[in-house]
């Protein structure tokens, strides 16, 4: 039995491993899969941030286990999202250099299509304080579709409308996206260390589904892709093991307004 753990008429918000929740979601009924799902690099190293250095240790969930176990969780949880994507749906999952290239040696070997690489750029990233390797300044976010054969949705003309400093209105977006790091504001309601900006998921869920299709993120965090699938009228389905994130979820919702 699934454990909701909030619900509302378009959004529903479960607690629990996203391994166990997904077996239970209807086959086939999300449109739009985001996943942000630990990147494996709380590892005892240090960071910068806000100017100060900071452990790089984010929880237990974001621990190594070791190369073969983290390979199986990251197959396991693949698996799991693709049964219940939609034929034509599309999975977005980021990642750094420490999970993506796991994820993208997966996908290909169960048959996704991958359609872009999404490079984040980061304007605004803090410096590298070892200074014995380049400054980390980019996320990847690799786009998919089912299979080779299977159809997706692009809402071309809507993106190539969006300005980025690095794809002016009016001109094909690039698959570089100039997006700075999660603002204050977007944290007024409490904070997650691996939250990510508002803009990087309304980019990503403008390109890939209308109005009314439901979006599911197996690792909710603070709950930013349901804040934003909320302010553009989308449906929710959020996942997430710690009830302290779910909170936050809901409390961010509550201060969000739809832009329709």
């Amino acid at each position: 039995m699934i454990s909701t753990f909030h619900k509302e008429p378009e959004l529903v918000l479960h607690q629990g491993s996203c391994l166990d929740v997904l077996k239970q979601i209807p086959e086939a009924s999300v449109d739009l899969i985001f996943a942000d799902p630990p990147y494996f690099l709380s590892n005892g190293g240090i960071s910068c941030q806000a100017g100060k250095m900071v452990s790089v240790n984010k929880a237990e969930w974001d621990k190594s286990q070791g190369f073969e176990s983290d390979v199986a969780f990251t197959e396991q949880w693949i698996l799991a999202c693709r049964r219940v994507l939609a034929p034509n749906g599309s999975i977005w999952i980021s990642g750094t250099q420490h999970n993506i290239h796991i994820v993208g040696f997966l996908l290909q070997k169960h048959g996704f299509k991958i359609l872009n690489d999404i490079v984040w750029f980061k304007p605004n990233a803090p410096p590298n304080l070892a200074c014995r390797y380049f400054a980390h300044s980019h996320e990847m976010v690799i786009w998919a579709r089912q299979t080779e054969k299977s159809k997706h949705l692009f809402n071309y003309e809507s993106m190539k409308q969006r300005e980025d400093r690095l794809s002016p209105a009016g001109k094909q977006m690039k698959s570089v996206w100039s997006i700075n790091l999660t603002p204050p504001s977007e944290k007024a309601a409490g904070r997650h260390p691996t939250q990510k900006p508002e803009e990087l998921l309304r980019r990503i869920i403008l390109a890939t589904t209308i109005k009314g299709q439901t979006v599911l993120d197996p690792f909710n965090g603070s709950g930013t892709t349901g804040v934003v699938a909320k302010k553009l009228g989308r449906k929710y389905i959020g996942i997430d093991m710690e009830p302290a994130y779910l909170n936050l979820t809901i409390k961010r919702l509550k201060l969000t307004r739809t832009d329709l």
